[in-house]
């Protein structure tokens, strides 16, 4: 059973005062429909112009044993794009801090129970990973096989709305990773800033490096939530570009022990030879 989402964030938790709850209660969980901003950008539901994933890391979850001795792990949540919604971190996280006094026979008990949970609030499957520390789950934070932008020597002075009239791309086709730490936009709610390292990688005419950084610190005092930037990104360049394959990926910071790292390639991309090594940053 799904549960029904909101177009927006209004009347979600973020931005407001909450009662902290500590036992198991997908309630919690804020549902907000994809499609309101997709159509802004002029993309059908029936129609992706993209594969990918929304991938979550949480480093604060616990629960009580059979015995009530607590439990701490490290999760892992991976919801399609394809799916109709997206859910809002807040009550993302509050629902994870409901576990904290819920006693569970086992991590495989909380594993499923967040995947039926995220896959009714998301309304299509998502894939959950669940490693208690006591297991010592290793932790890769690998910066991308590539170049970085930000050492280019640019004026810039246009922070919002984004640009896209600053991409372009000219020349022979090349095989590239183009990457930036300067990626920030703001939460549409509260203001409060997201901060993130953006990757291209593509195939296809060459882009214009002092073009794509500009038009990455466009987004420095944008209002938009971390997935509905990086399919906007993504759109623009493969717009404006016309690259053969495209992969875009942000990695943002974590916030209250979650991170969201939204991750938008065309279709088949994935399996080209160009994107070897996407799985290690994505980790």
């Amino acid at each position: 059973m799904s549960i029904a989402a909101s177009p927006g964030p209004e009347g979600s938790p973020l931005g407001r005062p909450v009662i902290y709850r500590d036992t198991h209660d997908p309630g919690l969980l804020f549902p907000i429909a994809r499609q309101g901003k997709r159509d802004e950008l002029g993309i059908r539901s029936d129609a992706l112009p993209f594969v990918g994933e929304d991938l979550w890391n949480a480093y604060e979850l616990s629960w009580l044993d059979a015995r009530g001795k607590p439990v701490a792990a490290l999760a892992r949540f991976r919801v399609p794009a394809s799916s109709p919604n997206l859910i809002e971190s807040k009550s993302l996280k509050l629902y994870l801090n409901a576990f904290n006094q819920q006693r569970m026979p086992d991590a495989e008990a909380v594993r499923a129970s967040i995947a039926r949970d995220l896959s009714a609030a998301a309304a299509a499957a998502v894939a959950v990973t669940v490693i208690p520390l006591a297991a010592r789950p290793e932790r890769r934070l690998a910066h991308p096989d590539g170049c970085c932008l930000d050492g280019l020597d640019i004026d810039i002075d246009a922070y919002c709305p984004p640009r896209p009239g600053y991409l372009r791309a000219a020349g022979e086709t090349v095989h590239e990773t183009l990457y930036s730490h300067l990626l920030k936009s703001n939460c549409p709610v509260t203001s409060q800033p997201d901060w993130g390292t953006l990757v291209v990688r593509y195939t296809g005419p060459a882009l214009d490096r002092a073009g794509l950084l500009r038009y990455i610190v466009s987004f420095r005092q944008h209002n938009e939530f971390h997935e509905q930037c990086v399919e906007r990104i993504f759109r623009d360049i493969l717009a404006r570009c016309r690259p053969d394959a495209l992969a875009v990926w942000a990695r943002y910071t974590r916030r209250g022990g979650l991170d969201i790292n939204p991750f938008r390639a065309t279709p088949g991309a994935d399996d080209g030879p160009w994107l070897n090594g996407a799985d290690d940053i994505r980790q």
